[in-house]
């Protein structure tokens, strides 16, 4: 019987793909195809607001490592970046999609700014280490509730988080404009942290503070436990397929549970080193969606410690370079959340090619 002409095309071809592993030069230029086309997009945009995209490109990536000051400022910006990243990687790699590390981020700071002020008298190593575990306990115990739903009763831990982010700025916004309003200027802050629970510069004359090394050291811990130790073992083979790993004597419930506990302690971790590091007191807008964006970083980055660093670092250069683009350029400043979106957006479309590898066709096959 003759073969339609699709069929005795493809069975021509001496390359399929199949279902598996994609390679390694496969997921090593995957970003860099996500990074590729993302721009292409934006080229459209930018082409189409009148501005030269090359032009645009110049100003997002490579005039802010031209300056010191833009140099550090990156640094600043990919703090809480990292921090939100590792903790979103951490969920996501025990198959628990937390997309609350934005409320869990203000817990851990309004955690530092409950804190902060009733520290006065205290050595400023003692303030700094209780401003991190009341942030890290502020926030796994924000993650509590959807964490127990999801492994409980089998709720979509994607709502109950989500919903939290909501009810959590509802909460900072009644306590800004109620009991904690500045007296004086009638603005809705917290009081301002005492000077012992300050975090340090780490870099003179800069913003760079103690959470970016605390930060590099959770990638580094992340990466550790992740290839290093049985728990994280255990945390892949659950994100991979919990009736497998159930399979194999893994304690489901207790890996989810301790990953979103960990994932939502480490989120609040990004907001203390925002009040203690950056602000010395809570306001509103405190986050410009750093947890949500920490989803991006951690997709994008393939939730592997080296590719959150790297990820983190790339939009935190974008989100510096879209304001000196808008002052050199006159375009808006809101490109970089553009860029962000659209690079979500596609990092999702090419991690599909993750499923599927290249395989060479038998010989039978090419005789079918």
């Amino acid at each position: 019987m003759a073969r339609s002409a699709p069929t005795a095309r493809a069975a021509r071809r001496p390359w399929r793909w199949e279902w598996g592993s994609a390679p390694w030069w496969l997921r090593l230029a995957l970003p860099m195809i996500a990074i590729l086309v993302t721009f292409a997009l934006a080229s459209v945009l930018i082409a189409a607001s009148g501005a030269n995209p090359l032009d645009v490109f110049y100003e997002l990536l490579i005039r802010p490592l031209t300056r010191r000051t833009s140099r550090l400022e990156v640094l600043v910006r990919a703090t809480p970046l990292l921090l939100t990243g590792v903790a979103v990687a951490i969920a996501f790699r025990a198959g628990y999609y937390n997309i609350g590390a934005e409320g869990q981020l203000y817990a851990g700071a309004l955690a530092a700014a409950f804190l902060g002020p009733r520290l006065g008298e205290w050595a400023p190593p003692a303030a700094v280490a209780v401003m991190l575990v009341g942030g890290l306990v502020a926030g796994a115990a924000w993650a509590l509730l959807p964490a127990v739903l999801k492994v409980y009763a089998k709720v979509d831990e994607v709502v109950t988080t989500l919903l939290l982010n909501s009810v959590m700025l509802l909460l900072v916004g009644g306590l800004l404009n109620g009991p904690w309003r500045d007296p004086v200027s009638g603005w809705p802050r917290s009081p301002t942290i005492a000077a012992a629970a300050e975090f340090p510069q780490v870099i003179a004359r800069s913003r760079v503070h103690l959470g970016f090394v605390v930060a590099l050291v959770l990638v580094a811990l992340f990466w550790w436990v992740l290839s290093r130790t049985h728990f994280g073992l255990e945390l892949r083979a659950v994100g991979m397929g919990a009736t497998a790993a159930r399979f194999m004597g893994v304690s489901v419930r207790a890996t989810v549970l301790f990953a979103a506990l960990l994932s939502g302690g480490v989120a609040g971790l990004a907001g203390v080193g925002e009040v203690a590091g950056i602000h010395h007191y809570l306001i509103e807008g405190i986050s410009p969606d750093y947890g949500y964006t920490g989803i991006i970083v951690a997709t994008f980055g393939g939730l592997h410690a080296l590719g959150v660093a790297v990820a983190a670092g790339f939009l935190a250069l974008v989100d510096v370079g879209s304001t000196s683009a808008s002052r050199a350029l006159g375009i808006p400043a809101y490109l970089g959340q553009v860029v962000q979106a659209t690079l979500l957006l596609v990092t999702l479309a090419v991690l599909l090619l993750n499923r599927y590898r290249p395989a060479r066709r038998s010989r039978r096959e090419e005789r079918v």
